[in-house]
């Protein structure tokens, strides 16, 4: 089966060709970076412009690439939750229009459970059941994956997402968008003990396992500390405090995870998202699963950003479950993983 699976949830246009949910025949991602650079982060009303722009040719050049024409094509595939409203809808009506004129079944997915996905077009190998670590620029979810279209949330961001704080953090660092890579980069020149940063440890209110995170209080601590020395007229060794918060923020992503695991007898760890590209991330899940005989995988870096490669992947087990929609589809800015059947 050969999916067309279009992508548009924030600030990436994307079309990939995926065939049996496991082969990425094409993907091609048309980028917006450069030109939200210019103001430090995604501004909602360009990126839902450039989608508009960009995203017939982005579709037509998936076709081209994987060589298949659109009468071999199987289903339309869209990211229809969560994302920027804007955006999305760019993304949903053109998948509409496209499976109206073509006959063909759309089959709405949900972001996050792509990002999952990627991981199958990676390591064939890999199915169900296992616990997933989901970490990007908006989501920070611990998630027990039953089946491929059946989640269990165990544990999430109480406030800022993981990739935001980095984001935010090297920011204030003086670092250009998007700065989450640039801190990583720097962190390993750095020394990881030279400041001390909070690690909050939040409880549930009936007393049971909590496996949430917060990084607002980070954040605003790499924030006051920067202010606090230039109003000092201080220097900060920056490589230091990246190095420092990555140490901070791996410990706060690692540990819920691995205790999250224990709790759930995981023996099959997977990493998801755009933070999952991270070295420090990697290198900390590499050697602690390694050291409790955990198998773990990772997309390959490629596919951790968003892309429509890994739309289509998840696409397949959508439509085999028989989650499929018609043209009153809408796009949602918010929707649960563990709600997202159409």
């Amino acid at each position: 089966m050969k999916i067309l699976a279009i992508e548009s949830s924030c600030d990436e246009t994307a079309a990939a060709v995926v065939q049996d949910g496991r082969r990425a025949l094409s993907n091609v991602v048309a980028s917006q970076v450069e030109e939200h650079k210019l103001y430090g982060g995604v501004v909602p009303e360009i990126a839902s412009r450039r989608h508009a722009e960009a995203i017939s040719g982005v579709a037509r050049q998936a076709l081209e690439q994987a060589g298949t024409p659109l009468s071999a094509i199987d289903a339309v595939a869209v990211t229809y939750a969560p994302g920027l409203i804007g955006a999305l809808l760019v993304g949903v009506n053109f998948a509409k229009g496209l499976s109206l004129s073509a006959g063909l079944p759309l089959v709405p997915v949900h972001h996050l459970r792509s990002h999952i996905a990627a991981n199958y077009l990676a390591h064939p190998e890999l199915e169900p059941p296992f616990l997933c670590l989901v970490v990007s620029g908006g989501h920070s979810h611990i998630v027990r994956v039953e089946d491929y279209t059946r989640f269990t949330v165990l544990g999430r961001t109480r406030d800022d997402a993981a990739g935001e704080c980095y984001d935010k953090a090297a920011r204030a660092m003086g670092m250009p968008y998007p700065g989450g890579i640039h801190l990583d980069r720097r962190a390993a020149a750095g020394d990881p003990d030279a400041y001390r940063l909070p690690h909050p440890h939040l409880e549930n209110p009936d007393g049971s396992p909590c496996y949430d995170f917060s990084f607002s209080g980070l954040k605003t601590a790499v924030v006051n500390l920067l202010h606090n020395a230039a109003q000092k007229g201080e220097e900060v060794a920056v490589d230091d405090l990246c190095a420092s918060f990555q140490k901070t923020a791996v410990d706060m992503l690692a540990g819920n995870t691995l205790r999250a695991a224990e709790a759930a007898r995981a023996k099959t760890i997977v990493l998801a998202g755009g933070v999952s590209a991270n070295s420090g991330l990697r290198a900390r899940m590499e050697a602690e699963c390694r050291r409790r005989g955990y198998r773990l995988y990772a997309p390959p870096l490629p596919l951790c950003g968003d892309n429509a490669a890994m739309v289509g992947a998840q696409a397949y087990y959508e439509y085999l479950a028989g989650h499929t929609a018609g043209l009153d589809l809408n796009a949602c800015a918010t929707m649960p993983i563990e709600a997202a059947s159409y």
